[in-house]
């Protein structure tokens, strides 16, 4: 690896270090969410893990574009670390490319450098807000999201091309689930009231297919282990509340396995 890459993680986290003391805004809100929803024991704990998981933010994209330059078709295997994780959820994310399936996660660990790393394992349809900037989508699809990976407006919907392009290619369809709506679900998210997104829930009960629920994280330089759960599968007929509230349950779990790595600064929780 160049210098930049081995050192693009370092970088990107020094800088968000630097500018830290500007957001006094997303200081502020990143504390209250850890406080409230019991993550952090004390004030000065909560400061220090808002900080850290901002660093985290940088330096996790910096990494990422750098991620095609690193992982490739040859050795994508040796920059995962599944030990400890459920077998059925390995071996369906990883090894059964002939079965379309969901992928549910947050934005927690490293959602942009997982997204380059599964397409080697499969077709990703990732579920996304699509820039404005023509310049620079291009710039990403030429240079970050490279290979069998297409992302699709999340304005847009699940729309009949993408659904069958979805089942045409056995792609994991790749959804987060913790932004902010105000048309969604009012359930639990660490023990506070958040709207929550049931597109996820809706389209396993529609499809049969089932979901893998949980995130990658960062545990060294270009290197990544899933946390999450056994595969799940909703019956057409299933409470759709509940069902999501399973989602929102797993990835707290993930996230307090690992909350330093978690987007804390974001307003996630709008209606408690």
């Amino acid at each position: 690896m160049t210098f930049l890459q081995r050192k693009a993680y370092d970088i990107g986290a020094g800088f968000a270090a630097l500018l830290w003391p500007f957001f006094r805004k997303r200081r502020r809100i990143s504390i209250e969410n850890i406080m409230k929803g019991g993550v952090a024991s004390d004030e000065q704990e909560a400061r220090r893990m808002a900080k850290t998981a901002f660093c985290h933010l940088a330096g996790h994209i910096a990494e990422a574009l750098f991620v095609p330059g690193v992982i490739n078709a040859g050795n994508w295997r040796e920059h995962l670390d599944v030990e400890g994780a459920d077998e059925e959820a390995v071996r369906l994310l990883l090894d059964t490319p002939d079965e379309p399936i969901l992928l549910v996660s947050a934005h927690h660990g490293v959602w942009e450098a997982a997204t380059n790393l599964l397409s080697f394992a499969r077709p990703m349809i990732a579920i996304a807000r699509v820039m404005n900037s023509k310049l620079v989508a291009n710039w990403l699809k030429k240079h970050h999201f490279r290979g069998k990976i297409t992302v699709i407006d999340k304005n847009h919907g699940f729309t009949t091309d993408v659904i069958r392009q979805w089942f045409a290619t056995n792609a994991a369809m790749t959804i987060l689930v913790d932004q902010h709506t105000k048309k969604g679900a009012k359930l639990k998210f660490f023990g506070r009231t958040a709207y929550t997104f049931t597109s996820a829930t809706r389209l396993a009960m529609r499809t049969g297919v089932r979901i893998v629920v949980g995130s990658f994280v960062r545990i060294a330089p270009y290197r990544y282990k899933l946390v999450g759960g056994a595969p799940l599968r909703f019956a057409k007929d299933a409470d759709r509340d509940a069902a999501t509230q399973l989602l929102n349950d797993r990835l707290e779990a993930a996230i307090r396995a690992y909350p330093e790595q978690y987007l804390w600064s974001h307003r996630r929780w709008r209606c408690d």
